[in-house]
């Protein structure tokens, strides 16, 4: 059973002003997803599923599908605030999701087989999607999930500092924490973070997460539990969000599950700002130039 690609396009883009999943930066109007799941395909997924808004779902459909027909199955499930499907009577009021795990939870009645979960706006590359199809094909279990560890000099940018979830791996290359720097920088041809007004370097192939992750089903009902627990603990707290960093620091802190840190040597690009966009469509178009993509994707 070829596994899935589970696409994370319900965010509202508030910084960016528009929605940005569906923003083209190819040169034919290709957006970023596009270039992930054209990778997916080629790397030997079998489905993409898109969490999106259900007011979203008509525009993702007219976007995709004719590109996607006959080359890949496709689905859609829609991340919203009802509660009651978690067990939770209470009303909490929210004006954004809650976050990532929240959001995979929209996947559980659909996905039947090992699956990975990415960013819409994140460029991942060709290699990780082959390593993580490897991963999920050969290795995973309900207890051994994974996790793609980008070298952090190729994910910096060059607007200013960055937030990054930096990887502390053990001997055997699991998971140990990832620990949120939320200033990265480089400075004089190093890279260095700020914590408390102190600078403290880093290495340039110190492996960060950038939200590629690789889980089995049996993630949903775990998440479903932790989920709850985090509603009630956080229901007067409206811009608390469910991160699924706190899923795997969970598993692995209680011993559930281990985490491989798979490495890429991706330079990995995205979007938050709309003064990101020129950046990206350069990156991109670099990448068609040396021939890593057809000029026309989807040809």
């Amino acid at each position: 059973m070829k596994p899935t690609l589970l696409i994370l396009a319900a965010g509202m883009a508030s910084r960016y002003g528009s929605m940005k999943q569906i923003d083209g930066f190819g040169p034919n109007g290709e957006t970023i997803i596009d270039y992930s799941i054209y990778d997916a395909i080629n790397a030997g997924f079998g489905k993409v599923v898109f969490i999106i808004k259900e007011e979203f779902v008509d525009n993702f459909k007219a976007i995709f599908e004719p590109k996607l027909a006959g080359r890949i199955e496709t689905d859609y499930v829609f991340q919203n605030f009802d509660l009651k499907q978690f067990g939770i009577e209470e009303e909490i009021y929210r004006e954004k999701p809650w976050g990532t795990a929240h959001a995979i939870l929209s996947g559980r009645k659909v996905i039947k087989e090992p699956f990975c979960v990415i960013n819409a706006d994140d460029y991942y590359g060709f290699d990780a999607f082959k390593k993580m199809v490897d991963f999920l094909t050969t290795e995973v279990t309900d207890s051994n999930y994974a996790i793609i560890g980008y070298q952090i000099g190729k994910t910096l940018s060059e607007f200013g500092a960055v937030s990054r979830g930096v990887c502390k791996v053990d001997a055997a290359g699991n998971l140990e924490e990832i620990v949120e720097r939320t200033k990265v920088y480089p400075k004089d041809g190093n890279i260095f973070y700020e914590e408390d007004g102190e600078e403290f370097p880093l290495s340039y192939e110190t492996p960060v997460s950038m939200n590629f992750w690789g889980f089995t089903p049996a993630v949903f009902k775990i998440t479903e539990e932790l989920f709850r627990e985090f509603a009630e603990a956080n229901k007067d707290k409206p811009k608390a969000e469910f991160f699924i960093p706190l899923i795997g620091e969970n598993l692995v802190k209680s011993n559930i599950a281990t985490f491989k840190v798979v490495p890429t040597a991706n330079k990995w690009f995205g979007v938050t700002y709309k003064e990101d966009k020129p950046y990206v469509q350069d990156s991109i178009d670099q990448l068609v130039k040396n021939g890593t993509y057809p000029e026309k994707l989807w040809n």
